[in-house]
């Protein structure tokens, strides 16, 4: 097995789960002067709303209102910190 880099994530009661990636692969994932770290950061919330995207726009039933609210604050934060929609990353709208 190739070398591995293990990142730390906090959680806001103060628990902490670790994860490992192969070392090298964050950094090619950087721009200049970009610290990994803002990689990783960028990844999570990227993965969370798309989880919320697919519970709310693709799931079955109804949807729960405090679910609906975790995936506006979610696409709101998604273009905060990208410079764009979540629906144009995505490719599409509903």
């Amino acid at each position: 097995m190739a070398n591995t880099e293990t990142y730390t994530v906090t959680g806001p009661d103060g628990d902490e789960d670790t994860v490992e990636l192969p070392a090298g692969l964050v950094d090619l994932l950087t721009e200049q002067g970009e610290p990994s770290t803002r990689v990783i950061t960028d990844v999570i919330l990227q993965a969370m709303a798309q989880q919320a995207h697919v519970m709310v726009h693709h799931g079955h039933g109804d949807v729960p209102e405090d679910l609906i609210e975790m995936n506006d604050t979610a696409e709101e934060l998604f273009e905060e910190r990208f410079g764009q929609s979540l629906q144009d990353a995505l490719g599409h709208s509903h």
